[in-house]
């Protein structure tokens, strides 16, 4: 009998799965889990957050309030009681990993969440991690953890394993379904495990040797984007002075079906993974006594990216004679991909930062976020683009609706994602 039979025979275990972090990561998951027809529980530690979900208010993108109401009556229910992993078969750990003072990750959710759900751990059930972070810590953070808070001992009482997430919100194509699903397991019989429980609700499931290889494919899927769109960034600043369109020879390179990927560049990186992920590795390889010298180059180009955008608007203003400290610059859109209302991490921050250190007034027009505040100062918000004031435009990130006819006449337009290229009045980056 293996793990995932006693588990499907222990008296109790009446939850197919509690997925703990109800964010753009685990409320997807549970939804798809949901939809299949397994029993699912949401686990969030903010009360806020989990009354909102009971109430059918969804509070990210990619699933909308009738979605969610849709949840709700296939039997999802949300909660801030830990206590209901002790009635799991599967318990899925989805909870932030930010980086910390140091450079590293911060491990304290995984931590936290890990004791909760080592305190109510029942033999025969299954962990598995999904929160993006250094190769070891399956085995060396979570293992250790969930033994000492259940007395159980991974790999043999209950099943462990790590499976990245691989999320992209806003991404119309590819979700928690159809997008291969990576498992890495203590043991073979965790693999399995993990297996014929993601196999439950996602196509596609990958097997990985152990969970250290498949905490290393994260990691690496998101380094080679940001070393990719850091060597665009990089040549974005000299084809200017070349006089080379660089957007238009990404679009000749890309003609080439094989060995080319396309990347472009823009006024830094945002979101979860890649301006955090990579700084993960270079963490660990740290740790080891090497320079993970790519990566620390990478971030240094990317962490570039606003101060050039800046001096860049500057000069654009400068040729009309206006210095950056009498400006007004309308910013569009603050969030870190198009037409979603994610904002972490967006390179929009610190380009904002910058400006108003600079000394310019600064207004912004975003159709999917509502206020916006740059260190603490609350920025203007244009509710009607067309009738707009400002002496520079800059377009930060392409929204859908940011096309040349909707701007106000005759402001200039500094494009930082060649979304405008040449229309009357716009410079790209």
């Amino acid at each position: 009998m293996s793990l995932n039979d006693v588990a499907s025979n222990e008296p109790g275990l009446d939850v197919d799965l509690v997925v703990v972090g109800q964010g753009y990561v685990g409320l997807p998951l549970a939804q798809a889990a949901t939809a299949k027809g397994l029993t699912v529980v949401g686990l969030d530690r903010t009360q806020r957050v989990v009354d909102a979900l009971n109430a059918g208010s969804s509070h990210i993108d990619d699933i909308a309030d009738a979605e969610l109401r849709q949840m709700l009556d296939q039997g999802y229910t949300a909660t801030t009681d830990a206590a209901v992993q002790a009635r799991a078969k599967a318990i899925v750990i989805c909870v932030p990993t930010p980086l910390g003072e140091a450079g590293g990750p911060d491990l304290a959710a995984v931590i936290g969440a890990s004791r909760a759900a080592g305190r109510h751990l029942r033999r025969g059930a299954l962990v598995v991690l999904e929160s993006t972070t250094y190769p070891g810590t399956t085995e060396e953070v979570v293992a250790p953890i969930l033994q000492e808070e259940s007395g159980l001992v991974p790999g043999v009482d209950f099943c462990l394993a790590f499976s990245p997430e691989r999320v992209d919100p806003g991404n119309p194509v590819y979700g928690i379904v159809n997008t291969p699903k990576v498992v890495g397991g203590l043991t073979p019989a965790c693999t399995a495990a993990a297996k014929a429980l993601y196999s439950r609700f996602i196509d596609t499931i990958v097997e990985a040797k152990g969970p250290r290889e498949a905490e290393m494919a994260k990691l690496l899927e998101n380094t080679y984007r940001h070393v990719n769109i850091a060597l665009v960034n990089e040549m974005a600043v000299f084809c200017r002075e070349l006089g080379v369109d660089l957007w238009d020879a990404i679009g000749l390179a890309k003609t080439k079906p094989f060995g080319y990927q396309a990347f472009y560049p823009g006024p830094g990186v945002g979101g979860h993974c890649i301006p955090i992920d990579p700084n993960y590795l270079s963490y660990k390889v740290r740790t080891l006594g090497y320079p993970f010298r790519f990566v620390e180059l990478a971030q240094e180009i990317n962490n570039r990216m606003p101060e050039y955008t800046v001096s860049r608007a500057m000069a654009k203003l400068n040729e009309a004679g206006i210095a950056l400290s009498r400006a007004r610059v309308l910013l569009l859109g603050v969030t870190y991909k198009p037409d979603i209302a994610d904002q972490r991490e967006s390179p929009s921050t610190p380009v904002g930062r910058k400006l108003l250190d600079a000394g310019a007034e600064l207004a912004y027009h975003d159709p999917h976020v509502t206020s916006w505040s740059v260190g603490g100062q609350e920025v203007e918000r244009v509710a009607d683009l067309a009738t707009a004031k400002a002496d520079l435009i800059v377009l930060l990130t392409n929204h859908a609706e940011y096309r040349p006819e909707a701007l106000p006449a005759g402001v200039p337009v500094l494009d930082t994602r060649g979304a405008l290229r040449g229309a009357d009045g716009v410079e790209t980056l």
